[in-house]
This record gives C-alpha cells, sequence and structure tokens, in this order.
C-alpha cells in the first residue's frame, strides 16, 4: 500500500489498511528506526473511567465497611513482611 503526505504534512491512510482497526478517530504516533508507527487510542470524557469504576463497585455490592476491612487486612499483611 502507497500513501502520498500532501504539502500541508497530512496523510490518507489506505481504507484496506484501517479494515482492522474500525471506528478509531485518534491515534498515538511514535517514530522507530524510521518508520511511523500508529497505534489506536480511545479517548473518553473527563470521569468517565470514575463512574464506571463506581458504577462496577455498587454492582457487586460492596460497601465502606468492605474498603475499610481490606485496607486494614492490606496493612496487617505489608507490616507482617518486614
Amino acid at each position: 500500500m502507497l500513501a502520498k503526505k500532501t504539502s500541508k504534512n497530512q496523510v490518507t491512510l489506505p481504507k484496506k489498511a484501517l479494515q482492522d482497526i474500525p471506528d478509531t478517530e485518534y491515534f498515538d504516533v511514535t517514530t522507530k528506526d524510521g518508520a511511523l508507527i500508529l497505534r489506536p487510542v480511545t479517548v473518553v470524557e473527563p470521569g468517565s473511567r470514575l463512574a464506571a469504576v463506581r458504577r462496577k463497585i455498587a454492582a457487586l455490592g460492596i460497601q465502606p465497611k468492605d474498603l475499610d476491612r481490606a485496607i486494614a487486612w492490606a496493612r496487617a499483611r505489608r507490616g507482617s513482611r518486614r
């Protein structure tokens, strides 16, 4: 496949090259040994990951007291390894 860089430094990627990664609008671009490497990036709204974690915690039925017990357990184990 061949792609041409325009006078504005833009490159149109061939449709066939992108068929395995549909619905991707953004790419992380790096270079290595003179080659361009494009990695698909998913852009999410700020706070949406935290909201997803909170929904999962609620769905699992985890309560604040459960977190307190887990923290106490982890701190006790950490102290016993010294």
